[in-house]
């Protein structure tokens, strides 16, 4: 799996730093050594030029050493290249201490860098792992929105078709409340017919029954008169002359746009 872009910048800047600081240390370290022989190289010729010059001053010492010789008689240039050699394993010495701390220091380095190095690589894993969670939470939410989107698609689709369904039963009602308005129309007509058609018919049952007690009462007024063999008196309910019953108005009455019955005199003879 590749590291994180920050994780690689800041290991390239470090690499920078390094490179920049470490350029010239070996060169430095060798100029610091060159520096120091030169000190120690100074040394023994000062000490090499001060045992020639006591020789000089006492021309009776003998200035090679015989080994066996005793130990009082020493040569002062054996004593001062003695001198010399000692100061330069002092030195080496202190070189290599120095050696031996730079090396714990740098093993103390190492090892601090190394603790470092293995946290980084542990926060490094925890956040390739949160990342990678993070990845497969991002993957799973855009499924998400994907199905939601389809959903949403689906429930346009059903809205239209039922906006579409709702439009067609409103056109439909709109015709069956105009349907309803013209038989609510026709049955008001249909019943002012029939309403009228009864009128008529009651009309007519009244004009049948005028017509049927006008018949009975000629018919009792010729029984009347063949029982009493003379000439019958126009019965009350007979027309005279001029067509208009004894007791009756010209004009014939009205109730509830029915014709009503003629009013007959209160002198009927009693078979009425």
């Amino acid at each position: 799996m590749a590291e994180p872009s920050w994780q690689v910048q800041i290991r390239f800047r470090l690499a920078e730093r390094n490179a920049k600081q470490n350029a010239f240390a070996s060169i430095i370290e060798q100029y610091r050594r060159l520096a120091q022989q030169t000190k120690l190289l100074k040394e023994r010729n000062a000490s090499l030029l001060k045992a020639v010059g006591s020789v000089r001053a006492n021309p009776s010492s003998s200035t090679v050493y015989i080994p066996g010789t005793a130990s009082g008689e020493e040569n002062p240039v054996r004593a001062a290249y003695m001198a010399s050699l000692e100061s330069q394993i002092s030195s080496l010495r202190d070189e290599l201490a120095s050696v031996y701390k730079t090396q714990g220091q740098n093993a103390q380095r190492l090892l601090a860098m190394n603790e470092t190095l293995r946290e980084k690589e542990e926060l490094s894993r925890i956040e390739s792992e949160n990342l990678r969670k993070s990845r497969e939470e991002i993957d799973r939410l855009r499924r998400k929105v994907d199905q939601h989107s389809e959903l949403m698609v689906e429930k346009d689709r059903t809205a239209q078709v039922l906006h579409d369904e709702i439009n067609t039963l409103q056109l439909e009602l709109g015709q069956i409340e105009e349907r309803n308005q013209i038989l609510t129309k026709d049955n008001a007509k249909l019943l002012q017919r029939w309403l009228d058609d009864k009128q008529a018919q009651a009309n007519k049952m009244n004009e049948a029954m005028d017509f049927y007690e006008d018949m009975r009462s000629r018919h009792q007024a010729v029984v009347n008169w063949r029982a009493t063999d003379g000439p019958p008196a126009p019965p009350s309910g007979m027309p005279s002359g001029n067509g208009v019953r004894p007791g009756e108005s010209t004009e014939p009455t009205m109730t509830d746009g029915q014709r009503s019955r003629p009013q007959t005199n209160q002198d009927q003879s009693p078979n009425g």
